[in-house]
């Protein structure tokens, strides 16, 4: 018999796709414990990445580097960890759950440990470059885990929890991240993770997955697919990071990466389009509803940079570091885990729109809220604003995600194709907000600046009495009465830049409040549309003819 041969399965526990684990009717207590151990493979996977993101600037002093260099450290990670779907599919369909399981938590732990031998930034980005590949590999089992915690009856309400786990990793790392490092700087984020990392290790080992079914998968055009996709992914998550810190035309190199994406992409989707059996099938993703859907992902996730790059890069800019954001991150957690149950309790397959507009609709509450911000605004003023962006960001993910899944449950070649366009509208959605934001901030900082800069002049008297007050305040410490005016002239221009900056986020919470309203109505207006042009399903004939009787 072959090892590819399928196995018999009982109705209820037949896996979903092949490289998926069966379903027993598992007692009470067991699904307690594999809920668990999903949620906490899920946390282990979301933490790693999550902890370095939010302690960039501590770690620039450890690793003795420039903000534009340990900006390398996520984006290496996103680099790798976007592509590796590809292969990760079909690793588990043609070598099986337990070779996967195992394997990769494994790797993972020793990458972890690798952690702890970092000594500079070049070997630190190598080792987040290593994370990513593996770490995209940890999202899957925990939701495998989770999964098996739900009866049949209620999974699609499990893939929400099992999905929305992964987005509790950020505000848990603003909320416990400066404790580590104060207990070894950067080493005290890598010696927990390296802890976590072996806590999940060993639950797995404990509690297996129940065994799936295994086809001969993987062919030799895979890799050439690969080979293609993944430095193309890889460059423009670099063009997409760096172009508004090192600015997009004033670094040639930005350019040429973006150009080299497009061409390795454009390749790679030449080479999937005529496969007969592809990675990536291209005609499915490029049908009307999959790009309105992936484009309308996207866009909510640029919604959700409002959080990341909008309100902790406003607070950061008023002189707040990350262990005075701790509450705000609590409620930020909170109104995350009651958007996720939420929205699993009130899922319906047939009404996926509705949640969506209302997510939709919070969030653009929220950033309108953020849009009234000052210079002493703090985050206990914030704590309503991204509770609603929090909430909306967990309660949009399971509609989107089930409006997906009905193209592979009818098609399973359609498998990979899904796993990739989620992983991407998610990544780099996340990436394209951060940089339209980002970008757009700068540009509003420059102009808000040059219009304060204008009225700053000496001979206006208020300037002018400013300037004198400023000197005074260092009399004791300046004799130099030049020296304590130019002190006074650099403490007034660093005020002007403040408040451009505040004026520049508040432009930017405007435009995340636009961009949330118009994607609610167009998907609402889309939905109008269908229920009035969808043709009604066409019954059937009655009959003509007699019933037989005996």
């Amino acid at each position: 018999m072959s090892k590819y041969a399928p196995i018999e399965w009982a109705p209820d526990e037949k896996p979903m796709l092949p490289g998926s684990p069966s379903t027993p009717n598992h007692p009470t207590w067991l699904r307690i414990c594999y809920l668990l151990v999903g949620i906490l493979v899920s946390l282990t996977g979301g933490l790693g990445n999550a902890l370095v993101s939010v302690n960039l600037i501590a770690l620039q002093g450890s690793l003795a580097a420039y903000a534009t260099e340990t900006a390398w450290l996520p984006a290496a990670y996103v680099m790798t960890n976007v592509s590796m779907n590809l292969l990760l599919v079909k690793f588990r369909q043609q070598f099986g759950l337990r070779l996967f399981t195992e394997f990769f938590l494994i790797v993972y732990a020793l990458v972890t440990f690798a952690h702890l031998f970092v000594h500079d930034l070049y070997s630190a980005i190598a080792v987040r470059a290593a994370h990513g590949m593996v770490g995209a590999a940890l999202s899957t089992l925990g939701l495998y885990y989770i999964l098996q915690a739900f009866p049949k009856v209620i999974r699609l309400r499990g893939l929400v929890v099992a999905v929305g786990v992964g987005q509790l990793a950020l505000p848990m790392a603003y909320i416990f991240s400066t404790e580590l490092l104060e207990f070894a700087e950067w080493r005290g984020l890598y010696l927990f993770e390296l802890g976590l990392t072996l806590l999940a290790l060993g639950c797995v080992l404990m509690l297996k997955l129940p065994p799936g079914d295994r086809i001969k998968a993987f062919e030799k055009m895979d890799f050439v697919t690969f080979g293609l996709f993944a430095p193309g992914m890889a460059l423009l998550c670099a063009a997409l990071t760096f172009g508004r810190l090192l600015w997009w035309f004033e670094t040639p190199w930005i350019g040429w990466a973006l150009a080299g994406s497009i061409a390795l992409l454009a390749a790679a989707i030449c080479v999937e389009h005529n496969r007969t059996r592809p990675l990536l099938n291209t005609r499915w993703l490029a049908s009307a509803d999959i790009v309105r859907l992936v484009l309308s992902m996207i866009l909510i996730r640029v919604v959700l940079s409002e959080q990341g790059t909008g309100a902790v890069g406003f607070l950061r800019a008023v002189g707040l570091s990350n262990d005075q954001m701790q509450t705000l991150f609590i409620i930020v957690l909170a109104a995350t885990i009651a958007g996720i149950l939420l929205s699993s309790l009130t899922l319906s397959p047939t009404h996926l729109t509705a949640p969506v507009v209302f997510a939709l609709l919070l969030m653009a509450a929220g950033a309108w809220l953020d849009a009234r911000a000052s210079s002493i605004t703090r985050p206990e003023q914030m704590y309503f604003s991204q509770a609603l962006l929090a909430f909306g960001g967990a309660f949009f993910i399971g509609p989107s995600l089930i409006s997906l899944i009905g193209g592979v449950i009818a098609n399973p070649a359609n498998l990979i194709s899904f796993s990739v366009i989620f992983g991407l509208s998610q990544n780099l959605g996340g990436l394209i907000g951060s940089a339209l934001l980002g970008t757009f901030q700068v540009a509003r900082e420059k102009f808000h600046s040059s219009l304060l800069v204008e009225h700053l002049s000496g001979l206006d008297p208020l300037v002018a009495a400013r300037i004198q007050s400023g000197a005074a305040a260092y009399g004791g410490l300046l004799p130099d009465p030049a020296a304590r005016t130019g002190r006074s002239l650099a403490a007034l221009s660093a005020t002007a830049t403040r408040e451009a900056n505040v004026l520049a986020y508040n432009d930017v919470f405007l435009l995340i409040c636009i961009i949330a309203l118009t994607t609610a109505a167009w998907i609402f207006l889309h939905a109008v549309w269908l229920y009035f042009n969808t043709p009604a399903p066409v019954s059937a004939p009655p009959s003509t003819t007699e019933p037989v009787t005996d």
